[in-house]
């Protein structure tokens, strides 16, 4: 299968431009690393149990589940992305992936009910056809055991609006038009070289995500902000640093990750879903 068979030119060019292999580990990524560690921890199945990571990158999540006991497969559309989660495995003999391969989230190479628990954690933004998201859904679902677990993570079709608050970029005539294209379909695009404006993707309403889900025949548990509104905190890089307000800033977000009027604010919004 060619590359621009599964991603768009635009987005294969961004992900040579940046090192996702290392973004969660980055001050901006933190919070969202931390956060996602901490719903995996509360929504998926004991350890030993088949993980499909679907859209996984270079593997941060992959690796950390292999080392709590996980029997993990590792799918991306980069092989850039492949082949840096094969060099970082290096680092973890003990804890080998049970599988990591380049492949499209809406054509899995497993057969019915092969998982215990779906991973989609990109895929569903960077498909920017509404037909090529329930696709991939619909293989999430396909391949899911009876009772399995989807976690399936979109961003926020607000998330440009909120970094152009806080940044003040109100008169910046590039990122204007981006966020006025977000508000009105969802569909994100960036008309520079510029990797910071991010690249070709699709920001979903919260309603929109449950929707999609529920689609494809999964029985939404609950939907729930990764973020939150954290970055509304002013100075959040240097509180973050601090561990107490760090704690503090997290459980605010626990007590609110399930407000539907907040959901919005946060970055990325994860379904929980199961297949009934």
């Amino acid at each position: 299968m060619s590359e621009s068979s599964i991603l768009s030119s635009e987005v294969m060019k961004y992900y040579a431009q940046v090192q996702e292999a290392n973004r969660l580990m980055r001050m901006g990524g933190q919070l969202e690393l931390t956060r996602t560690q901490e719903l995996l921890n509360r929504f998926l199945p004991p350890s030993a149990a088949t993980i499909l990571d679907v859209g996984g990158g270079a593997g941060i999540h992959a690796f950390w589940l292999a080392q709590r006991g996980y029997n993990v497969h590792l799918i991306d559309a980069v092989p850039r992305h492949i082949e840096q989660a094969a060099e970082i495995s290096k680092q973890y003999p003990n804890y080998p992936l049970a599988r990591m391969a380049v492949g499209d989230a809406r054509q899995l190479v497993y057969s019915d009910d092969f998982a215990d628990s779906v991973l989609l954690f990109g895929p569903l933004y960077h498909l920017t056809e509404r037909s090529d998201r329930i696709k991939a859904l619909g293989e999430a679902f396909r391949v899911l055991r009876p009772n399995g677990v989807a976690l399936l993570v979109g961003i926020s079709r607000f998330a440009s609006t909120i970094n152009c608050l806080i940044e003040g970029l109100i008169t910046d005539p590039i990122f204007v038009p981006i966020v006025e294209r977000d508000l009105r379909d969802g569909q994100h695009r960036n008309p520079t070289d510029d990797p910071s404006y991010f690249t070709t993707t699709f920001w979903h309403h919260p309603d929109e995500l449950r929707q999609e889900s529920e689609d494809v025949g999964f029985k939404v548990q609950t939907i729930l902000a990764v973020e939150g509104p954290a970055r509304l905190l002013k100075d959040f890089k240097e509180s973050w640093q601090q561990p107490e307000q760090r704690e503090w800033l997290l459980n605010l977000i626990r007590q609110l990750e399930s407000e539907s009027s907040l959901l919005g604010f946060s970055t990325h919004i994860m379904v929980v879903a199961r297949k009934m």
